[in-house]
């Protein structure tokens, strides 16, 4: 399968020519057969066998899989996401085409607030701080004095932890403490969130402030279904209160923000993840992507519009990942600097962002409502269209792909990243 040089580059070191000589190992020539049982006597009996077996397995797993592609979600509900990224970024070749919760990640990397409150709502709202506080040396003691003292006497019953893999550890004072912090930062974000839809209009998502609408007028929650909020029984009612508008929460944004931007251990993954990552790959006539790309019912491509300008299909990607790039990298051009910084967000959650493409990203409902209806998140065209011949070949063309064989890729996200449920990824051969 591959040439001599390929797998003389691929040997470990340590046993490079030993394994050499064995490869071209001959029966046929009685000295030579002789001369290769000695080497294997030796390796037994200088005990080096168990290590030999081991590189072999390694060389084997090597050059059974000589190119990897992570098509998206390394981060979020599971444990341990600092752990695959330490193995990937050692890893001998492989791609990342970005999931929006690896967005999620870079943004926060990249200085964005309410990013960064994302994150940290996820990791307790799934019980995972592993990740934040052993992967990434984030400080969340600022956030635990803040929570405790917030909300001292509320039972926070709606944000207890989803425990959906083995966190037996934790024991009832910490739960507590991590139910606290996880409502003071679920507050935080939905403020954060709504000074970025204040700022930018052009994003239509003025609909999602919805922790201001009902804090100002609970009967006005749905304005435009014509829903009243107060037919929904809210399972906390005092999860609704603002909190305090003083200077703690902002400088607890601050520390927040200074423990994300200081951690060498985040930079190094992020580094990895630009460097190897992107939009969307084509590889072997394969083209490879997270999620969608946004199609009008017809099936054509959605035009949509960045500062002014439209774009669509492989323009579409290409721009995203120019403002995501400029978004963690770009020191000068402050105004082009702020707006890629609140777009990395909307490409978490943004209705006509490619790695989401939803009406809504329905966060607020399914802590404060109770009708499961209204959790529902309605999927763009292209999650139904996917699966049509001709709606593929248009997106394989747009990229240069026309290969009478080739294969569209995307993935789904599976009920848990790293638990019950993997990742699943579905192909269409044409």
């Amino acid at each position: 399968k591959y040439t001599r040089s390929k797998v003389r580059k691929s040997l470990p070191a340590e046993f490079s020519y030993i394994i050499q000589e064995l490869l071209h190992e001959s029966s046929i020539e009685p000295n030579k057969h002789a001369y290769i049982n000695v080497i294997i006597s030796t390796i037994i009996t200088t005990k080096r066998a168990d290590d030999f077996i081991i590189a072999m397995c390694n060389l084997i797993q090597r050059l059974t899989i000589d190119s990897l592609h992570i098509v998206g979600d390394i981060y979020d509900r599971g444990p341990g996401a600092h752990i695959i990224m330490d193995t990937l970024c050692n890893y001998h070749n492989f791609d990342i085409q970005w999931g929006n919760h690896d967005i999620l990640w870079m943004g926060a990397a990249s200085g964005n607030d309410s990013c960064i409150a994302n994150v940290i709502r996820m990791s307790m709202r799934y019980g995972n701080l592993g990740t934040l506080e052993d992967g990434y040396g984030i400080n969340l003691l600022p956030l635990a004095t803040f929570a405790m003292d917030t909300y001292a006497d509320d039972p926070c019953t709606i944000f207890m932890p989803k425990m959906n893999f083995a966190d037996a550890h934790y024991n009832e004072k910490t739960l507590r403490l991590i139910t606290q912090m996880h409502k003071a930062i679920t507050i935080i974000q939905f403020k954060l969130e709504a000074e970025i839809i204040d700022r930018r209009p052009e994003f239509g998502m003025t609909n999602r402030k919805l922790l201001e609408r009902l804090i100002l007028s609970v009967a006005s929650l749905y304005t435009k279904e014509r829903i009243c909020f107060a037919r929904y029984q809210l399972p906390d009612r005092r999860s609704c209160r603002s909190l305090p508008v003083d200077g703690r929460r902002t400088r607890l944004v601050e520390k927040i923000h200074y423990s994300f931007m200081n951690s060498e251990k985040l930079k190094k993954h992020m580094r990895c993840l630009f460097t190897y990552g992107g939009m969307y790959l084509v590889s072997n006539s394969n083209l490879l992507y997270h999620a969608s790309v946004p199609l009008n019912e017809d099936g054509s491509f959605k035009h949509v519009k960045i500062r002014g300008k439209e774009y669509w299909g492989r323009k579409l990607l290409d721009k995203a990942e120019q403002l995501i790039r400029t978004a963690y990298f770009d020191e000068e051009g402050e105004e082009d600097k702020e707006f890629a910084m609140d777009y990395i967000w909307y490409m978490w959650c943004g209705p006509e962002a490619p790695l989401f493409d939803k009406d809504k990203m329905a966060t607020f409902e399914r802590y404060f409502v109770e009708d499961k209806e209204l959790h529902k998140e309605k999927k763009g065209y292209y999650y139904t269209l996917r699966n049509r011949e001709d709606v593929c070949d248009q997106i394989l063309a747009d990229v240069g792909v026309s290969s009478s064989f080739a294969y569209h890729q995307w993935s789904c996200a599976g009920k848990d990243y790293s638990g019950e449920q993997p990742m699943k990824l579905t192909a269409n051969f044409l």
